[in-house]
């Protein structure tokens, strides 16, 4: 009778239930590629309606088209286009307008779009924050300048906590959920 030890076989290979066996490339979304040019373009055309008074039409333009498929630029155009639209709307009028964005066909999804523009704000002022100019003095000590690398940072992620208050009491903290699950980022 031959040996066998069972404890060296491997029935996750067995069973076509088995996780080892799923393809993981089915979880990622295939998203179109776009240009850096093409979201510019889309960048002009939504702060020419910023320019023109219509606030929510151009929230609603930059989360109804985010570029998954952008490069590191694209994408850090849009995420501009997005913080510069967040700034320019009154605290007053945040609610209001999104309770019309959550209302609207595709809100759910326009609003988590919202959220991970947000999220990667304050990423980026966060890590903007972070970084000071350090000037080696002959005395031995270093003097540290907080001018040029935090300037204005504050504001910034004071108005993008606004918005995330104001999201999760519309769309819910699912809307969290949905954007820390999704593989899909702007």
């Amino acid at each position: 009778m031959a040996t066998v030890n069972w404890r060296t076989i491997n029935i996750d290979a067995l069973d076509p239930d088995s996780p080892a066996n799923f393809d993981l490339s089915t979880l990622t979304a295939t998203v179109a590629p776009v240009s850096t040019a093409d979201v510019q373009s889309l960048a002009g055309q939504i702060r020419q309606l910023l320019r023109g008074g219509d606030n929510e039409g151009a929230l609603q333009g930059a989360l109804e088209n985010p570029p998954y498929g952008a490069d590191e630029r694209g994408k850090d155009v849009h995420l501009a286009t997005v913080i510069e639209i967040l700034q320019s709307i009154r605290q007053s009028d945040m609610s209001p307008m999104l309770g019309r964005i959550y209302k609207s066909p595709g809100g759910t999804e326009a609003l988590d779009v919202l959220m991970k523009y947000i999220y990667k704000g304050m990423s980026q002022t966060n890590a903007a924050s972070t970084t000071r100019n350090i000037t080696p003095q002959a005395t031995g000590f270093s003097q540290i300048h907080s001018r040029g690398g935090g300037e204005g940072g504050g504001q910034a992620m004071s108005v993008l906590l606004s918005w995330h208050e104001k999201v999760v009491e519309i769309a819910g903290p699912g809307c969290i959920v949905r954007v820390m699950t999704d593989r899909r980022t702007v």
